[in-house]
């Protein structure tokens, strides 16, 4: 059974940062995986994606330059360090995962995802 959770939300100040994990667990075979956040009244949308056994990456542009995604493939681990962080970065953000691909995971579509973890809070204060 496939199971993602993640950790390393909180509180902080604008212009601070976090850095969100997490842990896959019942395969460790590549896939794409990627981070999504969901805010009050709002739809989910997606934040940055990578194949874990490649090197494609891909950033929502609200969050180029600011937030970096990476896999350690020893720890099945995903993580991702948010700098700079604004007050419109306050959401529960999910990571994501699935072994297929599917067409559109690049444009961080959350519905070519079909694993996901429970979520973690990020709320940043100005």
């Amino acid at each position: 059974q496939v199971q993602l959770m993640e950790s390393g939300g909180g509180s902080v100040q604008a212009g601070g940062s976090l850095n969100l994990s997490c842990t896959v667990s019942g395969y460790v075979f590549s896939s794409c995986m990627g981070w999504f956040r969901q805010a009050p009244g709002k739809g989910r949308e997606g934040v940055a994606a990578l194949y874990t056994g490649g090197s494609s990456i891909y950033y929502a542009n609200s969050v180029k330059g600011r937030f970096t995604i990476s896999h350690d493939s020893t720890k099945n681990t995903l993580y991702l360090q948010m700098n700079s962080l604004k007050p419109e970065d306050t959401a529960m953000y999910y990571c994501a995962s699935d072994p297929y691909c599917g067409g559109s995971w690049s444009q961080l579509n959350p519905d070519e995802f079909n694993y996901w973890g429970q979520g973690t809070q990020v709320t940043v204060s100005s």
